[in-house]
């Protein structure tokens, strides 16, 4: 059960400054939008029918923490209020419920503590005034739960493959490891992007980097979450990205480097087919490290990614198909050429 609540005092109070009461208060929003409001009093959150939902339990320091354990009489749903949160670790406050039966919730004041403390809790209650913060948490929660769907991924065939001189490509080193067949969504045209592995694998020319990808120049779109794209030249550290691999399963990472350098590239261009009327393009550093992540195929020996500097016409690739059109980085429906 999610439990939602909020202590803002025009609610929480008996009375509001316009003299109706917090229950009728609950009413009208009620009758304006499909919501279902929660009353806090007397230590605990009511519904509309005025039955216990959750019990209110406030923490002030580590020792009380620590003494913190279920009693009789106390509801299904349990709240938290760590009056003076100091990154204490959720798993204190699960471990004080463990094997009580009972969902434990942790009140946090913004939208960075709930990210922090939803882990391993049955949920969390924003403490705010300003709306902007509960946007800002169900934004976090959108990217979240993007990342359990499959991402639809489609083979292409190498059509051309070309030294195309020196330009400034982007290196993205992040705060995550990634595995053999991950790697960043890249291209040169909205409509699809290619996947281009990491350097975890390893070389005879220079060691492996598993926090790393060799990206592609600065113009070039990335994927980011919320089915979104940027410019490589616009990540940063704390900027997220998604991760994909062979099969399309996607996880976030956090950039935790970018650098910028004058290199060598080369131009790959592909189609879906011979009779593919569409040519999609990625321009990268023309080095053995960079390669692009090839289908698996069944009855033959594993095969991750292609060097680009062995890449050649036929080879197949993958690639990530979509909308032609972006504006900021979000797909519109517009006219658009791209060549």
């Amino acid at each position: 059960m999610e439990v939602q609540a909020t202590q803002n005092s025009s609610v929480t109070s008996s009375t509001t400054s316009y003299g109706k009461s917090k229950t009728k208060l609950a009413d009208d929003w009620s009758s304006m939008a499909l919501i279902h409001p929660l009353l806090i009093q007397e230590g605990g959150i009511f519904d509309s029918d005025n039955t216990r939902v959750a019990t209110i339990l406030e923490v002030s320091n580590p020792k009380e923490l620590e003494q913190l354990q279920p009693e009789n009489g106390v509801a299904e749903n349990v709240v938290v209020d760590l009056l003076d949160w100091q990154v204490i670790p959720a798993e204190n406050i699960v471990a004080a419920f463990q094997g009580s039966q009972k969902t434990v919730f942790a009140v946090s004041k913004s939208p960075v503590e709930a990210q922090a403390l939803e882990h391993g809790l049955g949920g969390v209650v924003l403490k705010v005034e300003d709306v902007k913060a509960v946007l800002d948490l169900k934004d976090y929660f959108d990217r979240r739960d993007e990342v359990g769907n499959i991402l639809s991924l489609t083979k292409a065939i190498v059509t051309g493959v070309q030294v195309a001189g020196m330009g400034d490509r982007v290196c993205v080193d992040l705060c995550s490891l990634m595995r053999p067949g991950e790697g960043l969504l890249v291209g040169s045209f909205a409509r699809g992007l290619f996947l281009v592995h990491s350097e975890c694998l390893e070389s005879n020319y220079i060691a492996s980097r598993p926090f790393r990808v060799n990206a592609g120049p600065v113009h070039a779109y990335v994927a980011v979450p919320g089915g979104k794209t940027c410019y490589l030249s616009e990540l940063k550290a704390g900027k997220e990205v998604i991760l994909v691999d062979q099969k399309g399963h996607q996880r976030t990472a956090i950039v935790g480097r970018v650098k910028i350098e004058t290199r060598p590239l080369i131009l790959v261009e592909a189609k879906r087919n011979a009779d593919d009327q569409t040519l999609y393009g990625i321009l990268v550093q023309n080095a053995e490290t960079v390669a692009l992540v090839c289908p698996q195929k069944e009855n033959e020996v594993q095969k991750t990614a292609i060097p680009v500097t062995s890449l050649k016409v036929g080879d197949e690739i993958m690639l990530r198909l979509q909308g032609g059109a972006r504006h900021t980085g979000i797909e519109i429906q517009e006219f658009i050429v791209e060549k």
